[in-house]
């Protein structure tokens, strides 16, 4: 069998369905894992977390696209970006007469430090023109679409942990299904796209999966299992 090697996997899209439902099959997968996982999002910190509570793995997180780094191994928390420009921007898409589009409570920007982002349900061509403006990224991640910080991805934040733990970003195999996985793509050893990524992901793949969503994921990681 082929030696197993350190895994960092998106969850939207690639460790779900369609509707962004984790699909339980995934679960034994990553807590038998024998390398280090990293959990690897565009979501706020929270959500990483709390699937590697319940999968019963270490937090070894990438948050907000890089911007939120946290390595329980070495009780490390990392936060990068400039959160005060991703505000301005939101606030002058408010003012243009649009809405974040996730309702009063608004559960997708609350725990966010880093960027905003606002439902695919809003218009996309002023925030992308705004987010040009003040010199930050914008991401379509067929989820959400997300502003944030240029200068900070997640191969920025592989990294980051790679720094605390002793790993190189050479050493992991990065599965994953958006543009925001592109610069993982990059610096990881091995990438993979699950066969729904986006053009993107898609171009900057070492391989593509013919199954879609979790069926791709698990497929991705047959060889090593």
């Amino acid at each position: 069998m082929t030696e197993t090697p350190p895994l960092v996997v998106d969850i939207d899209g690639t460790l779900t369905d369609e509707t962004r439902a984790v699909d339980p099959r995934v679960f034994p997968v990553l807590s038998e894992w024998p390398e280090p996982v990293v959990v690897a999002t565009g979501k706020a910190m929270p959500y990483p977390i709390a699937l590697c509570e319940f999968v019963g793995i270490d937090y070894t997180v990438i948050a907000e696209n890089g911007g939120v780094v946290f390595v329980e191994a070495t009780d490390t928390l990392q936060i990068e970006g400039d959160k005060a420009a991703c505000l301005a921007v939101a606030e002058a898409y408010r003012d243009m007469g649009y809405e974040m589009g996730f309702g009063e409570v608004d559960l997708a920007n609350r725990w966010r430090e880093t960027e905003v982002v606002v439902d695919l349900s809003q218009p996309e061509e002023p925030l992308r023109r705004l987010a040009e403006e003040h010199g930050l990224e914008f991401l379509d991640t067929g989820f959400a679409y997300h502003v944030t910080d240029a200068s900070i991805d997640k191969g920025t934040g592989l990294d980051a942990v790679c720094a605390e733990l002793g790993l190189e970003p050479a050493d992991f195999l990065a599965v994953g299904d958006s543009e925001n996985d592109a610069e993982l793509f990059d610096v990881a050893g091995e990438s993979v796209a699950v066969a729904n990524a986006d053009e993107t992901a898609l171009a900057r793949a070492d391989r593509v999966t013919e199954a879609s969503y979790a069926d791709g994921f698990l497929e991705a990681v047959e060889p090593y299992r």
